[in-house]
């Protein structure tokens, strides 16, 4: 898994989501899933459910938004 990823959540207390960019998201999660359609919907229920909320410059953006 992407180093990004694991450090933050490894920062990230049990109840605080893990934050990152975009980009940072889309590499990680692409590196464990079979299929860009699955790297769409894995990344979309994790900005959904919060357990990853964004920052950088879609820091603001609803997870409807990417669809």
């Amino acid at each position: 898994m992407n180093a990004a990823v694991r450090n933050a959540a490894r920062n990230a207390r049990p109840e605080q989501p893990a934050r990152m960019t975009l980009l940072e998201l889309v590499t990680a999660v692409g590196e464990v899933t079979a299929s860009d359609g699955e790297t769409i919907a894995v990344i979309l229920e994790l900005l959904r459910s919060r357990r990853v909320r964004l920052r950088g410059n879609f820091r603001d953006r609803s997870p409807d938004e990417f669809r």
